[in-house]
């Protein structure tokens, strides 16, 4: 697809990072995708090399030691690393979702301890920490506590779902502080190997399986007063102002998966013989292809649109649901299609459409399900009028 032409210019900066965030997938991550699927091998050796090339911190200035991009840039970079690997992929998300939350939050002494050294490489992955067991869309109901002994802060209870979490350096953590509803809510940073942290078994999970997705377990989890990020009872301002560039993050991990799934479709069909023709001559199968790409250039532009909005300070919340909403059902019906196309072969685990419709479907769950951001759209549309 030309950029330029379906969601208009592109700046320098943001061709740049896509160009390198393309050229790393193409030749550390792709050749490697299908293995890791099937192993569940989490990315280790790729990490120092994402976080030399400012992939790690996408968002977070030059001056803070990240890569300087925008929202823009970000939505394109990540595009190109999960037409590779979508399990790299939501690494990618989650790191950079708590590297802009660490940049925006953190005192000098924190950026210090954790944002130098984590952009530079040297401590990995970040690990997002908010899900429970018992709440994942009702973030609000969280029930990990954190109470206050002197000095210190001592966190107990569990979190699910946690991407990076067996390999992450560090994980921001939201547990309750004092009283119920989001007012009750701080947020922690928590060194990989605090005594009182447990890390679970992975998930042997359907798609995306080389993400590192465990729980954590804290019980009596001691920290120092100064891992508090950002002041106390905010924690979930600080989650919920993640939450825009983060669905949109997940629309562009999602177009990746569709973008990769229609090349593969396109190729197989101009391959494949039926009936003495090649199968994308027949019109049935130009519908289906025409239907497909519109509805990728329709992702493409509500992402586009929010990630733009985002750039300007507007919260967008709204309009980063909607990305996140159409390119995730719009790539699981791509996907889905793709698979078609392939007959019985698409079934098979030689071909990659398999993987990639496995790796589709957890997208309409995580960062908000398809169905909160329905609430979310409706809550802004009737609240205008």
């Amino acid at each position: 697809m030309t950029l330029e032409r379906s969601i208009g210019p592109i700046t320098e900066e943001q061709a740049a990072v896509a160009t390198v965030a393309r050229q790393f997938a193409a030749a550390r991550l792709a050749p490697r995708a299908a293995e890791r699927d099937r192993t569940g091998a989490y990315p280790l050796e790729e990490m120092g090399a994402l976080g030399e090339l400012g992939l790690l911190a996408m968002k977070v200035p030059d001056s803070e030691g990240g890569g300087g991009t925008d929202n823009v840039g970000y939505v394109l970079a990540m595009e190109a690393i999960a037409e590779a690997c979508a399990s790299t992929a939501v690494i990618l998300a989650s790191s950079n979702l708590v590297a802009k939350l660490l940049c925006d939050y953190g005192t000098p002494a924190q950026k210090a301890k954790w944002l130098r050294p984590y952009t530079q490489g040297r401590l990995g992955a970040a690990a997002f920490a908010l899900s429970e067991p018992g709440c994942g869309s009702d973030a609000a109901a969280l029930t990990t506590t954190a109470k206050k002994d002197g000095d210190s802060w001592i966190l107990d209870g569990a979190k699910m779902w946690i991407t990076s979490g067996a390999h992450a350096g560090f994980h921001l953590v939201f547990a309750r502080s004092d009283g119920p509803g989001p007012g009750g809510i701080s947020c922690f940073i928590v060194d990989r190997g605090t005594p009182g942290l447990t890390i679970g078994k992975e998930e042997d999970k359907m798609g995306q399986r080389a993400s590192g997705t465990v729980a954590l377990h804290f019980d009596g989890c001691r920290l120092p007063a100064d891992h508090l990020l950002g002041e106390r009872g905010h924690g979930y301002a600080v989650a919920l102002g993640a939450l825009g560039a983060g669905r949109v993050g997940i629309a562009a991990l999602s177009i990746g998966l569709a973008e990769a799934a229609f090349g593969y479709g396109l190729a197989y069909a101009r391959e494949r013989k039926a009936f003495g023709k090649a199968v994308v001559d027949f019109q049935n199968t130009q519908f289906v292809l025409a239907d497909c790409r519109t509805e990728l250039d329709a992702a493409w532009l509500l992402s586009l649109r929010a990630a733009r909005l985002l750039d300007t300070g507007d919260k967008a919340a709204a309009e980063s649901s909607m990305a996140k909403l159409f390119a995730t059902e719009a790539s699981s019906r791509i996907i889905d299609k793709m698979l078609q196309l392939h007959g019985g072969y698409g079934y098979s685990r030689d071909y990659a459409i398999e993987r990639l419709y496995r790796d589709s479907r957890v997208t309409r769950i995580y960062e908000g399900s398809s169905e909160i951001q329905r609430i979310v759209i409706a809550r802004d549309l009737l609240g205008k009028r």
